[in-house]
């Protein structure tokens, strides 16, 4: 069984995106570090958005970018950072695992507001300059959990479904002023996170750290292997280009197959 490759998109062309400039949440590591630099790579100038400080100044440095230390769920916050850019990447999230009648209704609240309410307030900042200009790219992280659910996970699920529906009304608003919105929705992705939970589950469960990939993970899916956050960033990239600008209000499943079923 494959557990891990190197992505094998091509890289983009250094002038793609030249003059144009993007906004990546949860850019310091995992799916948004490397959007950021993908972006950057053709072209873009990007506002890297992550509450965790250092490591967002020092992509910003690496990538000729900007860096914005944010907490997303604060709301005045959110409603500081920039309205200009051309692109958007909602990645920012994260996850909390209970059943519902033990789920902390806090812990609900704070994932809805990073992962639906701020992605709402950023839209609502930028989308008049993307309409002015005639041109823009709105690109959401959602998940294989926007399509699919899976118990424990009521706040995920509900808040990927929900940044699922916030990016089709867009594309409808939107269309008319040249800018599209459309969501990539992977399965497991080789980030930190997630290397953790394979790390965890292995001691728990008595198994190798493979069989976790395989067993746990990759149960619904047909290819055995996890994403890889270069190859998330490959199919944001080509969103944001000019061969997907009839592609808009659509989910880009990267599952694997698993919603296949």
């Amino acid at each position: 069984m494959q557990t891990s490759r190197t992505p094998r998109h091509d890289p983009p062309a250094p002038s793609a995106l030249a003059g144009r400039t993007a906004l990546v949440t949860g850019a310091a590591s995992g799916i948004g570090l490397a959007c950021a630099e993908a972006l950057a790579a053709a072209g873009a100038h990007v506002h890297v958005v992550d509450k965790a400080g250092d490591a967002a100044k020092s992509l910003a440095e690496r990538i000729g970018g900007t860096a914005w230390v944010v907490d997303l769920s604060v709301a005045e916050a959110v409603d500081s950072l920039p309205g200009d850019a051309d692109i958007v990447v909602n990645n920012a999230g994260f996850q909390h695992v209970a059943p519902v009648h033990e789920f902390p209704p806090d812990r609900f609240a704070l994932i809805h507001r990073v992962m639906v309410e701020a992605p709402f307030r950023i839209l609502r900042r930028t989308l008049p300059a993307m309409y002015e200009r005639g041109w823009g790219r709105v690109v959401n992280i959602s998940s294989v959990h926007g399509l699919r659910a899976s118990p424990y996970k009521s706040a995920y699920v509900s808040a990927k479904h929900a940044l699922e529906g916030l990016s089709k009304v867009v594309a409808l608003e939107a269309a008319p002023h040249g800018v599209t919105s459309n969501c990539v929705s992977p399965g497991y992705v080789r980030t930190p996170l997630v290397e953790n939970q394979i790390a965890d589950q292995a001691r728990s469960h008595g198994i190798s750290e493979q069989d976790v990939v395989g067993q746990v993970f990759l149960e619904r899916s047909a290819i055995k292997s996890l994403i890889e956050p270069g190859d998330v960033a490959g199919a944001v990239l080509w969103l944001c280009g000019p061969g997907a600008a009839h592609i808009t209000g659509s989910s880009v499943a990267m599952d694997g197959g698993w919603t296949a079923h």
